[in-house]
């Protein structure tokens, strides 16, 4: 049963990474932008979370009808100011510029949050478990992970393939001059694809802040983990992020049921397996 235990878990842990990850996918098929900066977004969704939950007196999540709208208010204004003119700039000017971007938020976390190591009070909802068939124990926090990763990325298809604005995006991102010429306003577009990215971003920093700790300079681990998922599971592809997710989950839950020494350095050799094997991840 521990083994069983292992992989359940590691679905769950999949959940999450999934949910961090379809952000850097969205930017990516649309823009062709590899945001070096996606995990420490993320971790202002959650540092914004202990401010707002502090603040108030409520529990993280109650925070966070606040914090999407300024989320993807702040990756519109981000795009326009910032990484509009960067994309504009030839094929290495978006990594220099999302990098250089990364060290800022750091250090502006560090000088107004401080070193410490903070986590984010959920409520009932971190102290809630169910107990499935065979003795297996599973945190409602981390179903309801699971479950807003999978309503996330459900939400994310049916407006890509039914919506006008989908359409505009999928046209965008297949040929930013032919889209022009037909009448797409191509910087609305990116501003509210950015938008969006990086409130799922700031959704995921608030659910990993009450699963787990974090401090300013936790993105860095969280895009590592979150650029593997979207690689593994084939850029660009939202439903193979969450496959990528999972298999992350997975093999670090098996291999940590085994060795946990070995646990992370698992699922970075999965990565440079898939890498070498089949380079455009399991889907396109």
């Amino acid at each position: 049963m521990t083994w069983l235990n292992a992989a359940v878990q590691g679905i769950l842990l999949g959940g999450e990474y999934a949910l961090i990850a379809c952000g850097l996918s969205l930017t990516f098929g649309v823009m062709r932008l590899v945001n070096l900066a996606h995990g420490d977004l993320a971790v202002c969704g959650a540092y914004l979370a202990l401010v707002f939950s502090s603040a108030l007196g409520v529990p993280a999540w109650w925070a966070l009808p606040l914090i999407l709208p300024l989320a993807f208010g702040a990756g519109a204004v981000l795009q326009v100011s910032v990484l509009g003119r960067a994309l504009r700039g030839g094929d290495l000017a978006p990594v220099l510029v999302t990098f250089g971007l990364s060290v800022v938020i750091e250090n502006l976390l560090l000088v107004g949050a401080g070193a410490n190591t903070r986590s984010l009070e959920g409520g009932r909802l971190a102290q809630a478990s169910v107990e499935l068939a065979g003795g297996i124990v599973v945190s409602w926090l981390r179903v309801t992970g699971l479950l807003v990763a999978l309503a996330v990325l459900g939400v994310l298809q049916v407006l890509l393939s039914s919506t006008s604005w989908g359409r505009s995006v999928r046209a965008t991102s297949d040929d930013v001059d032919t889209a022009r010429l037909v009448g797409v306003r191509v910087r609305p577009v990116f501003a509210t694809v950015a938008g969006v990215a990086v409130a799922t971003a700031a959704l995921a920093g608030v659910f990993l802040g009450m699963i787990s700790a974090f401090d300013p300079l936790a993105g860095g681990t969280l895009l590592i983990f979150a650029f593997e998922a979207v690689v593994i599971g084939g850029l660009g592809s939202l439903w193979g992020t969450l496959a990528g997710g999972i298999a992350l989950g997975l093999t670090q839950q098996l291999v940590g049921e085994w060795n946990s020494q070995y646990a992370v350095l698992a699922v970075h050799l999965l990565f440079l397996l898939v890498l070498a094997v089949r380079p455009q991840g399991m889907f396109r």
